[in-house]
This record gives C-alpha cells, structure tokens and sequence, in this order.
C-alpha cells in the first residue's frame, strides 16, 4: 500500500513507498481505511529533519497524526465495518508511570510514551492502518468531511479542561476570553469559548484572507492591531502563536484570578529584553496562572468528537483551505499562502 515516509533527521526525505506492508496486527486490533490526513506544523518540522523517531527496527516514520478513516474490521466488537474514526496519537509509556496507568498519558512523566506519525510509532498517513479499540474514537457519520480537525480539538478541549480546573480554585465567573494566533488551534480554542457562552476575542496579524472573517462568523471580535490596542483584561487567554513577544504580552495582560494557558510551541534562540521582576509582581498580586498543555488522552478527545458535532459544519468546513490527492503529497506538505488546514486525501 501507499504510505508518506520520512528518515527521521534528515532533512529532504519525504516520499511516498509504494509498497509499504500491511499494518500488522500487533499495531491493534481495528484495521481502518485511511480517508484523510491534516497537515500541520509538526509534519513541517519533521519533514525539516528537527525531530521524529522512526518505529523500533526500522529506518523510516510514516508521518500523519490527524487522522480519519472508516473501519474495515474489528474483530473485538466493539466498532462495526464503515464506523467513522480518528486513531489517538499518543500511547502510554511501557513502564508504566504513574500518570499513563490511570490512562492520563498526556501527562506522562518519564518521556516512554510513543505517538502516531512523530514519536516510534507509524503514523496515518497510509492507506490502511490500525489502533486498539480504545484508540479509536469514534465520530457522527456527518463529520466525514472534517473529521481531521479532532486532533487538533482535542488539544484544545484538554486546554479547556485545565482551564477550568485551574478556575475552580475559587469563585470564578469568566466572561471574556483572549485567544492570540488565528491558526487551526486559535479557532478551534475559539469556537469551544463560543460554546461555553463567553464573550471571545481573536487576536493575530493578519488584515486580510480568510481568518477575520472565520471568526466574525463565529460570533467572536477580530482584532489585528496587537495587544496594547484591545483595550480589555481577560479572565482567560489562549496563546496559540508561541511567539516569544507575544506569550509574554499575554501573562501581562490577564485580568485579576486570569489564566494564560500557553499551547504554542516557541523556538529558541531569541533572546527579548524583558522586565522578569514585574511579570513576577503582577502574577503573584493579581493570583494569574500561566499554564502549558500539549497532546490529549482519550477523554479530552471524547469531548473534541462532541464538539465537533455540535458545531456548524460550514464554519468547520471553512478551516479547510486545500484537499490534496495522496499522489500530489508534495503540494500538501508545501505551505500557500492564507492557507487555514491542508488535508491529504486518501479517498
């Protein structure tokens, strides 16, 4: 079968095997047919050589974490033939630590966890593929066309989820929320404010394209101008651009009892020039919490799947700016401009 393969650390080596083996069974027992596959920055990192870990004993990653396809078998009954279902991407650690047995891998502690297409183990960009039926989430027969987006939903339904855990430390009754960056994530982050019924801001760089409008549409404000103009202190931000600047802008803005969960990941090697003390008088005055997540264990994709189904379609079909057949793969893994989400279509 056909299936996207990197050497893990060199940079240059994606192509498409042609005849890459069957998924054996040992990877789990639903073997499901690959539909599609999102694109994100990950993959480009990868693909760039930064990092990626091939399977134990083989030289190439099969890339692809965001994942959807229909299920040919399972041979435990618990997902019928045609189900729809997204793979979860990261797996416990072997060991295992104290987090991964009570199923809360995300949180894994020793570093041992593998995940789909980035980290020793196969990921979906392959015709076929198989998971464990409790890595098999399933989802509503009318997401099949944008399924892909659970993984990255499920991130920020985990954000979600610590945010508002973090928030029952006391009385606390947000009503504004800052999301930075107007990425994949930021909407996603934005649509589940909207849910919750919170007044939403957006804030990112872009004047122009799709991305204004995409939140407009979801009943949230769209701001271009940067964080000095807002002119508001949220109960809750989002930062999803990991631009140093900005991730600092944002634990200065929160408002008193605010949250700042940071999802962006930075690079390093940039050196701001910054007042640390003041950032330390405001947050411990003012009682913020500035907190990381990353990745999701099955509940947190659980609540992404729901959702995913109370959204509006259109609107998530929108975040969808290219579908590219596995035969052009080269295209959907070169970024265009105004592009929201790239999805590689196996069907």
């Amino acid at each position: 079968m056909r299936a996207v393969t990197v050497v893990p650390g060199v940079a240059g080596s994606l192509g498409v095997a042609e005849d890459y083996p069957e998924p054996p069974i040992d990877e789990g027992a639903v073997l499901v047919q690959a539909l599609s596959v999102g694109v994100c920055g990950t993959d480009h990192e990868i693909i760039a050589g930064h990092y990626g870990e091939a399977p134990p004993g083989a030289t190439e990653l099969v890339i692809g974490h965001e994942s959807l396809g229909r299920v040919l078998e399972d041979p435990t009954g618990s997902l019928r033939p045609g189900d729809l279902v997204a793979g979860v991407v990261r797996h416990p650690d072997p060991v295992p630590c104290p987090n991964c047995a009570a199923g809360e891998w995300d949180m894994c502690r020793n570093g041992q966890y593998t995940e789909h297409g980035i980290k020793g183990r196969a990921g979906f960009a392959r015709e076929r593929w198989r998971v464990d039926p409790e890595y098999a989430i399933l989802l509503e027969p009318a997401l099949a066309e944008v399924g892909t987006l659970l993984e990255p939903t499920s991130v920020v339904a985990k954000a979600w989820e610590h945010i508002e855990r973090i928030g029952a430390r006391a009385v606390w009754k947000p009503e504004t929320v800052l999301v930075t960056g107007a990425g994949p994530i930021g909407l996603l982050a934005a649509l589940l404010a909207c849910q919750r019924g919170l007044t939403v801001h957006v804030l990112d760089l872009a004047k122009t394209g799709p991305k204004p409008e995409l939140v407009r549409a979801l009943g949230a404000q769209y701001h271009s101008e940067g964080m000095a103009a807002l002119g508001f202190a949220p109960d809750v931000v989002l930062e999803c651009t990991g631009a140093p600047s900005v991730v600092l802008d944002v634990m200065c803005q929160a408002a008193p009892n605010g949250i700042v969960c940071l999802t962006g990941v930075s690079t390093g090697g940039r050196l701001i020039d910054f007042d640390a003390g003041a950032l330390n008088r405001e947050l411990v005055l003012e009682n913020n919490v500035v907190f990381g997540s990353v990745n999701a264990n099955r509940r947190h994709w659980d609540l992404a799947a729901t959702a995913l189904a109370r959204a509006d379609r259109q609107w998530l079909g929108s975040l969808i700016s290219r579908r590219v057949p596995v035969e052009a793969y080269t295209e959907a893994y070169t970024p265009a401009p105004n592009e929201i989400k790239t999805v590689l279509d196996f069907s």
